[in-house]
């Protein structure tokens, strides 16, 4: 599966740099609205990042071809999510750019591109398109393109989440100086899903590293067994994409509604 990901995305990449130059995505650079999203992650309480996506491979369709973009992120901007992910992956995952562009104007979060970033030229896509940060999957990347990639989105004002599933990639991303961590609890080999990853690899996190937990996440209870152990924020999609009413959903993920303030207190 993580090898027909790769190929696709540098597939990908060849087609549209050669549409569009790499040179033409840096000028339109200048004047970007800087929306820090590691800054997001790091308040106070455990964090909601909503994710918008129309499809996986694990699940299949999450939504109708006609949902509303707009109306899906303003609902999780509404419900209190700290920070918004947008899939552009169009193979597998039904994305694009142009759900970039359209989540960016439709709300004001700070956004991740997640996507299978493996050149240069997809960081400037994301910068151009209206991402703040992207997702840098440490299982897809040789040592040396991980820490290329990771020096040269920080050159373009992008935060990076730097994704592992066990322990020597959880090593060569803090090797490559990763300062945000997501802990991604599917395995990319098989898709299986165990939360208990997260849990098995939150002591070996330095202090002062931002910890994301990714996937198989769909209540507040859970949200809130990771806070106790030091996760800053987690990153939920399906359950949101597939919700009858996603801002509500989103402030019982995110601890704003009346019902989870009062069981809190």
């Amino acid at each position: 599966m993580m090898d027909q990901l790769i190929a696709g995305a540098r597939e990908g990449v060849e087609r549209r740099s050669a549409e569009l130059p790499q040179a033409d995505l840096e000028t339109r650079l200048s004047g970007r609205e800087d929306r820090p999203f590691n800054e997001a992650l790091a308040r106070p309480g455990i964090s909601l990042i909503a994710e918008f996506k129309r499809r996986s491979p694990s699940a299949g369709a999450l939504a109708p071809g006609t949902i509303d973009l707009a109306a899906q992120v303003d609902a999780y901007e509404r419900g209190g999510a700290a920070a918004l992910s947008v899939l552009t992956d169009e193979a597998h995952f039904g994305g694009s750019l142009g759900d970039l562009r359209a989540a960016r104007a439709a709300c004001g979060l700070p956004i991740i591109r997640k996507d299978f970033i493996v050149d240069p030229y997809q960081l400037y896509e994301a910068a151009a398109n209206g991402a703040d940060a992207v997702l840098l999957i440490v299982a897809a990347l040789a040592d040396e393109d991980l820490r290329s990639l990771y020096r040269e989105a920080r050159s373009i004002d992008l935060d990076c989440l730097v994704e592992v599933h066990d322990e020597p990639e959880l090593e060569r991303a803090l090797e490559a100086g990763a300062e945000v961590i997501g802990i991604n609890n599917r395995n990319l080999d098989d898709m299986s899903v165990d939360i208990a990853t997260t849990y098995e690899l939150m002591p070996n996190v330095p202090a002062g590293k931002i910890v994301v937990a990714e996937s198989g996440i769909s209540g507040r209870g859970e949200l809130e067994e990771l806070d106790r152990v030091g996760v800053d924020a987690v990153l939920i999609g399906g359950a949101l994409m597939t919700a009858p009413d996603p801002e509500a959903k989103t402030r019982e993920l995110a601890g704003s509604d009346e019902s989870t303030r009062e069981h809190l207190v």
